[in-house]
């Protein structure tokens, strides 16, 4: 009788350990089941987290594998050239990537096709046009300014700017497959395929025995750029021929224009907003420094996949409920978007605080000096997380200008604190800076929802109501 009193109770334990996955593997099943918009919501947010924590981890592995194999030196210049590329190649896309977002699902609501096929043939030009006059311009710069940097700088330099191009192209076309509902179009090609590109043809160069250098760096970054931006175009182009009828085409530049240009100063400032901290710092440190920095920065910024995933997959659906006039459910899954972005992003940060050091350690010894960086740009990372994606929601529903002036009034803060704290107090002044900027930016788009559109964001007004 006490055996089989034991085997029963020793069952039931078992069966209870096992109810959480059930639950776990149900809700799965059902939520691929389910056709309704909340579903597909659901769905796109769980995709663009699982591409953003599958990037993460191709991304950290090739900042390891590039500082190891470079050195902290020639790793500090890389981290230089590659930061310029992408606030140059982020810029010259004129905020068009984020007006798709914005108006692909309201002329797909309101059955505007002329006007879809327009925006979606000439916006990539125009994009295209302008991202090659800022190489071009870069070029000139470099000739006429590149005495004032040193050697090891320039041939990074003038490789670099061949990737700005394409790193617009492919902005532009991820604005395209989020505003289409196409996330594997829009999230796979810029961060799976090209940092796994790069990773890819510097392993090569290095079985090979080329040298790695910070231009042999570069070099690995044209291809992957180059490749990437031409297997998303024909993915794009396939995709919207099995969607989108043929037909007229109409064109609203004008008006495109005015839309996109708030969108620019929004992409501008918060590119700037991210990287103003390594760009001033390699002024004022050696680049060994500026690689221990960058480092700890980045190990922290794993927290930021989740808010962006998540406002990716949120901002078409924004669009769409603001076309279709449905406020309650607006409001709904405004509520959701914040805890689905708070809750996940302080689990990640805890785990990343935890395991700090030996992520650091990773990239050499000597990067574990960057540790304390990591605690100051948590509370700057999660004060946003609380304030879920607002400024997808904010440029979705119409109050682009409002969030531009925010976001580039940070910005602008954001460089002139740098310049006083990065001399007085190294790696901690960048990092406070760019925290202290985060954290009022967040609350000041807080402010504006709350004004403007009447919703509450905080998360301390949506606990528990997802």
């Amino acid at each position: 009788m006490i055996t089989a009193s034991k085997k029963a109770a020793a069952s039931e334990r078992g069966a209870c350990a096992m109810r959480p996955l059930a639950s776990a593997v149900d809700v799965v099943v059902k939520l691929y089941r389910d056709d309704s918009e909340h579903a597909s919501t659901a769905r796109n947010a769980v995709l663009a987290f699982s591409v953003r924590v599958l990037s993460a981890a191709i991304l950290y592995l090739s900042q390891i594998v590039l500082a190891r194999w470079m050195g902290g030196y020639d790793y500090g210049i890389y981290v230089f050239v590659w930061t310029w590329v992408l606030v140059l190649g982020g810029v010259s896309n004129l905020g068009l990537g984020t007006t798709m977002i914005r108006m692909l699902p309201e002329y797909r609501v309101t059955g505007q096709l002329a006007l879809m096929r327009g925006i979606l043939r000439y916006g990539r030009l125009v994009a295209l046009g302008a991202a090659t006059l800022t190489a071009l311009l870069g070029l000139a710069g470099l000739k006429l300014f590149g005495a004032r940097l040193t050697a090891d700088y320039m041939l990074p330099l003038y490789l670099g700017l061949i990737c700005i191009p394409m790193i617009t192209l492919t902005d532009v076309q991820d604005g395209i497959g989020r505003g289409n509902g196409w996330m594997a179009v829009a999230l796979l090609p810029p961060y799976v395929l090209r940092p796994l590109l790069i990773l890819l043809a510097m392993a090569g160069a290095h079985a090979l025995g080329w040298p790695m250098s910070p231009a042999m760096a570069v070099v690995s970054a044209i291809l992957g750029t180059w490749v990437t931006a031409a297997v998303q175009s024909v993915l794009i182009y396939r995709a919207s021929a099995a969607e989108i009828p043929s037909g007229p085409v109409e064109r609203v530049p004008d008006f495109w224009l005015k839309t996109s240009l708030p969108l620019l100063v929004i992409g501008g400032s918060e590119l700037l907003l991210q990287n103003t901290d390594v760009l001033v710092i390699s002024s004022f440190l050696k680049p060994d420094q500026v690689a221990i920095y960058f480092a700890a920065a980045k190990t922290m910024a794993l927290v930021m996949f989740i808010h962006y995933a998540v406002g990716s997959a949120m901002a078409k659906r924004f669009s769409a409920l603001n076309a279709s006039g449905d406020q309650p459910a607006l409001k709904k899954i405004a509520r959701d978007a914040v805890n689905w972005t708070f809750w996940p992003s302080l689990v990640a940060a805890v785990m990343l605080l935890a395991l700090g050091k030996p992520l650091l350690w990773l990239f050499g010894p000597q990067f574990v000096a960057g540790y304390p960086v990591m605690f100051v740009l948590v509370l700057g990372f999660l004060c946003r997380a609380a304030m879920g994606p607002s400024e997808f929601l904010l440029n979705m529903l119409g109050q682009q200008k409002a969030c531009a002036a925010v976001i580039a009034s940070m910005a602008l803060l954001n460089i002139v604190l740098q310049f006083v704290a990065v001399p007085l107090y190294g790696s901690i002044g960048a990092a406070s800076a760019t925290a202290a900027c985060l954290i009022l930016g967040a609350v000041l788009n807080t402010i504006v929802a709350r004004r403007r559109l009447g919703l509450e964001i905080a998360i301390w007004h949506n606990i528990g109501r997802s």
